[in-house]
């Protein structure tokens, strides 16, 4: 398993349409694994939606980002309250692989690598449409998987939105155009 040290916070373009990011998380694979599928879990760092662990379940993220923290920070224009989005499982492997179409905003992967107390999580989004889409992305999933790391710690978490924004700005900068 790679060393905290060695892992670049920031996700990077492995591929012209694909982000790949990678957290090691303070907690057992099947903790993270919960945290992935488990509708109470996960909408405490990323979204609601009851979610059947399965190729072919059709499922639907509700995100309701304002929520997420207190306080949640100034939500940026162009973002709503809520923001829904369907997708299709693709590949479930517990507690180790988890991927799901996004019709519109590409493929996402989970892949989890287990060693004791701590999981190699790496995302990895791909088929992303264009450059707006993976500015928003990559500073989504940053904040949201910084979110995480934090609920699994037992930490205090900053303002969401103002991470956000902060993140875009710095994708902004150092993804290629």
């Amino acid at each position: 398993m790679t060393d905290a040290a060695a892992l670049d916070l920031y996700g990077a373009l492995t591929e012209p349409a694909t982000l790949t990011i990678r957290r090691l998380l303070p907690a057992p694979i099947e903790r993270v694994w919960a945290y992935l599928t488990d509708d109470s879990l996960r909408r405490r760092w990323l979204a609601a939606g009851v979610m059947e662990p399965r190729v072919g379940a059709p499922f639907e993220f509700v995100w309701r980002n304002d929520e997420l923290t207190t306080p949640s920070g100034a939500r940026p224009e162009g973002y709503s309250e809520e923001h829904r989005m369907q997708g299709r499982i693709t590949a479930c492997d517990p507690p180790r692989r988890l991927a799901f179409e996004w019709p519109g905003a590409g493929h996402v992967a989970f892949e989890l690598e287990g060693n004791g107390q701590r999981t190699l999580l790496t995302v990895i989004h791909s088929r992303l449409p264009d450059r707006k889409t993976t500015l928003g992305v990559s500073a989504g999933w940053h904040a949201h998987l910084d979110l995480l790391a934090v609920r699994i710690a037992g930490g205090e978490a900053r303002p969401f939105w103002d991470e956000m924004v902060r993140l875009r700005t710095d994708y902004e900068r150092q993804l290629p155009a």
